[in-house]
């Protein structure tokens, strides 16, 4: 079992597990994974983003976190940062703490003023890569776990993926593909965390960004999963801008680019993720 946070406080984080699970026995202190709530004050069930940072599956950028869920807030959506664990720890270490976000967030949706069926997975690079893992391989929870956390589906509403990676095999980003699988990774390995392979007409809705001449992590990641999201006909929004470097976060120094987060909030109000929701 584990322990219910019910009330939040404001940026303070919140232990995915519980002490001693499995998941998290014998690891360092500092790589236990946390979910740090931004709550935007609504007084009526509203949407909600868990946001997940970049660096590589190696680090969390940290103006990929906070700043993105405050601006998040000023949407009327409520945020979640997750802290999910980076190397040395493997796959699916944070497959698993995505996955528990949102599992946590759903279990706690009334006491949060969240809607259950409103609940986004937003992420940067590598955590883009982890959101859109998450969006195509959908786990509903178990109804006869003894957590009741777990009991709740993973399953997110909506991607929101931000010059993500994608792929670890038709394009490929060997940094991260390193750190999450390890340097000697099968090749079905590498297939199997390639989003773009697993889209079906289940996928959530997305909405993805990048720019052109991204070096990082070049926009063809982004292209490949808004095709394969067209063939099985499942709606998403695609923005390319044509100049940025890798990692802009919110891009205030880049004011054409910094229009994503304006487009982002659209989008999300016309999945009726916005204040004045009601519940289903």
């Amino acid at each position: 079992m584990t322990s219910e946070p019910g009330n939040v406080e404001p940026g303070k984080p919140l232990p995915l597990w519980p002490t001693g699970s499995a998941e998290i026995d014998g690891i360092d202190p500092a790589d236990v994974p946390r979910l740090t709530p931004y709550l935007c004050g609504a007084e009526k069930p509203t949407g909600a983003v868990v946001v997940c940072p970049g660096g590589g599956y190696f680090l969390r950028a940290e103006h990929e976190g906070e700043p993105v869920a405050r601006r998040l807030n000023e949407f009327g959506i409520h945020a979640f940062v997750l802290d999910y664990r980076v190397a040395p720890h493997r796959h699916p270490a944070p497959q698993h703490d995505a996955q528990r976000a949102i599992r946590l967030v759903r279990r706690h949706a009334a006491a949060w003023h969240v809607r259950p069926d409103r609940i986004a997975i937003l992420g940067f690079s590598a955590g883009g890569h982890l959101a859109a893992t998450v969006g195509t391989q959908c786990d509903h929870g178990d109804v006869a776990a003894p957590d009741p956390i777990e009991r709740q589906s993973a399953r997110p509403d909506a991607l929101i993926l931000c010059y993500p990676v994608i792929s670890f095999d038709a394009v490929s980003h060997p940094g991260s593909a390193d750190n999450l699988l390890g340097p000697d990774s099968s090749d079905d390995l590498r297939r199997l965390l390639s989003a773009e392979l697993h889209v079906t007409a289940d996928t959530p809705p997305a909405f993805l960004w990048h720019t052109g001449d991204d070096a990082g992590v070049p926009n063809e990641h982004s292209l490949l999963f808004a095709a394969a999201l067209r063939r099985n006909g499942v709606p998403f929004a695609l923005h390319i801008f044509p100049h940025g470097e890798h990692g802009l976060g919110l891009a205030p120094e880049h004011p054409q680019v910094s229009a994503w987060a304006a487009l982002c909030g659209q989008w999300l109000a016309d999945l009726d993720f916005g204040p004045g929701a009601t519940t289903a």
